[in-house]
């Protein structure tokens, strides 16, 4: 019988006796992993919370870190939270005004960073609050105790602390720039990592590759399931050597964005279509066959053959690209096209994707067997999460896995006793299906509702779209402002002959926008008439979450790009654009 987990830092005693293993956690610096076994990463975690008392902290103190994904992240985690302090985890590239906003905002007492450069550039934020210590990670590890007595007070500490007290504050900023700080319980997290076990086949014979920001409650909420699971946790570098580290370390599983998703399907694409001509048609069958694949579908003889065949011929070599490992692929932040999760599966790696919020980490999540998945979902919700669906089609939840309230703020939870998600969906035979943020659909001066992201995911099927965003609020027909993918972009100009200056002469090119608007006739196709798009506007800007037109978890920021664009917009149109009040507020406080 498992012990019981309800608080975050039980994990530790419970994986120290059910997971002893050489390589717990790995995380790479300059091109070399460095291990932590079982026992390195208890006794870490140990150390880092006696010196964080050594230091004056007490329970309730709230202590920001600033640290790149590493192992050391988790002693900094589990080392605050132990000691009843409250884990205020942030971005290492933030600008300096909302480093500074959030420290003085959030009432803290530290800010652990893990660079010298990390203390010079929180220095600056520092420099009006001088009762807030700046601590630097490597000063606070290693420091030795008496053991016997440190241990005595260190339990002493942990026995008062109660599952419903806090454990961490998720500050976000949000698409509509609104920011927020979301408190959650040590119980509102376990209770989601509890609800996700049985949602994915790897165990303790296996390791995942881990990469986007631990700061976000997505993979952090992963993160505890790992280790309740007892799989080896490896960190990747920098986003940038997501591939060579999953080829060089063979996970079995790794969570992403759909953007990334998208990119690998794209490199796909692009590396069939310089093959010769008799093996680019085999390969774009395959592709098609993946496209249309169906998860658990019985199969006649022939198309069983078909698959068998596609698989030896082309999705194997798929499947090696991504070290020949994977068995699961999470995705979340945003939804995925169905059509690329269909391909990911065809190629024997499944992809589970789930939705949650930074108040509700996980509300549901697709399952690996037939009866926990369903494509074009977000899957069903925990067993411990209620979900309705409101009469205007906003997604409801309530459960211990929501957060109770915000920092500062009322209780995150309506007067009707749902937490209101904002965004918009619906059940089917108990899968939920999200469609976009209720904030984000608008009305057409015909009255049709249009939803943005479902166009969006159309177009940014083509390789040659990185980032778009639909408009057309009270107007007669809806318009893409598309931001490219230069790379891609290059590349294509390269190979027919093109001649320009810079990205800004790149995207006037007759040649170029000709090219642009068939993929767009070909997303046309398959949408709704009053959802096609009828114009568009190529960018010379990448849009990222440093610019502001992305989230930290690279959603559109749709104000942001409205009010960016608003002269644009009016070029598009031909008339005067009405700007919302939210609108005029950013462009108030923002020069672009």
């Amino acid at each position: 019988m498992k012990e019981q987990i309800k608080r975050l830092f039980d994990l530790l005693p419970y994986i120290g006796r059910n997971y002893p293993k050489e390589i717990f956690l790995a995380g790479k610096a300059n091109g070399i992993w460095k291990a932590y076994s079982t026992d390195n990463y208890l006794m870490a975690v140990r150390c880092f919370s006696l010196s964080l008392l050594e230091e004056g902290f007490k329970a309730g103190d709230k202590i920001v870190s600033v640290c790149s994904n590493s192992p050391e992240w988790n002693i900094i985690d589990m080392g605050i939270m132990q000691i009843g302090a409250i884990h205020v985890p942030l971005y290492n590239n933030l600008p300096t005004t909302e480093y500074e906003t959030v420290i003085r905002y959030c009432d803290v007492s530290a800010v652990i960073v893990d660079t010298m450069n990390g203390r010079e550039a929180l220095g600056l934020a520092l420099k009006d609050s001088p009762s807030v210590k700046l601590l630097l990670i490597g000063d606070l590890l290693g420091r030795e105790f008496p053991e016997e007595e440190a241990n005595e007070s260190l339990n002493e500490i942990k026995e008062k602390i109660e599952p419903s007290d806090p454990a961490t504050m998720i500050y976000t900023s949000g698409t509509s720039g609104q920011p927020q700080c979301v408190v959650l319980s040590h119980a509102n997290i376990v209770e989601n990592v509890l609800a996700t076990v049985d949602r994915d086949r790897l165990n303790q014979r296996h390791k995942v590759l881990s990469c986007l920001p631990l700061c976000h409650i997505y993979e952090r909420i992963l993160n505890y399931h790992y280790q309740y699971k007892g799989i080896s946790i490896y960190y990747s570098e920098n986003f940038g050597t997501v591939i060579n580290d999953l080829n060089e370390i063979h996970a079995e599983g790794f969570a992403v964005v759909p953007q990334f998703l998208e990119k690998v399907f794209h490199q796909i694409v692009a590396s069939g279509k310089d093959l010769p001509l008799a093996k680019k048609k085999f390969f774009f069958w395959a592709v098609r066959l993946a496209l249309a694949y169906e998860p658990f579908k019985p199969k006649n003889r022939k198309t069983a053959m078909k698959y068998r065949l596609a698989d030896k011929l082309v999705f194997r070599h798929w499947r090696k690209a991504l070290g020949g490992k994977v068995k699961m692929i999470v995705s979340g932040g945003t939804a995925l096209q169905s059509c690329l999760i269909r391909v990911f599966w065809a190629a024997g790696m499944p992809v589970q994707e789930g939705y949650g919020l930074s108040e509700a980490p996980v509300v549901a999540v697709n399952g690996y067997r037939d009866e926990d998945l369903r494509i074009g979902t977000v899957g069903r919700p925990l067993k411990n999460i209620e979900v309705l669906i409101a009469e205007d089609g906003e997604i409801l939840c309530r459960g211990n896995g929501v957060a109770r309230s915000y920092y500062r703020g009322s209780d995150s939870y309506g007067e009707d006793g749902w937490f209101h998600t904002g965004d918009i969906g619906s059940i089917d035979q108990g899968f939920l299906k999200f469609l976009d943020r209720k904030d984000a659909a608008f009305r057409l001066s015909s009255g049709e509702i249009i939803f943005p992201r479902m166009v969006e995911e159309k177009l940014k099927l083509s390789g040659f779209i990185e980032q778009v965003a639909i408009v057309g609020r009270k107007e007669k027909k809806i318009a893409a402002i598309i931001c490219p993918n230069f790379d891609y972009l290059h590349f294509w100009a390269t190979k027919h002959h093109l001649k320009y200056r810079d990205n800004a002469e790149l995207i006037t090119l007759p040649e170029l926008n000709a090219r642009i608007q068939k993929e767009i006739n070909k997303a046309n196709e398959l949408l709704m008439p009053c959802e096609r798009v009828a114009m568009f506007r190529m960018v010379n800007d990448e849009w990222s979450f440093v610019t502001g037109e992305l989230s930290s978890s690279l959603k559109l920021r749709r104000e942001v790009i409205l009010t960016k664009y608003h002269d644009l917009l009016e070029k598009i149109y031909g008339h005067a654009i009405d700007q919302t009040e939210e609108e005029r507020n950013l462009a108030s406080r923002i020069k672009f």
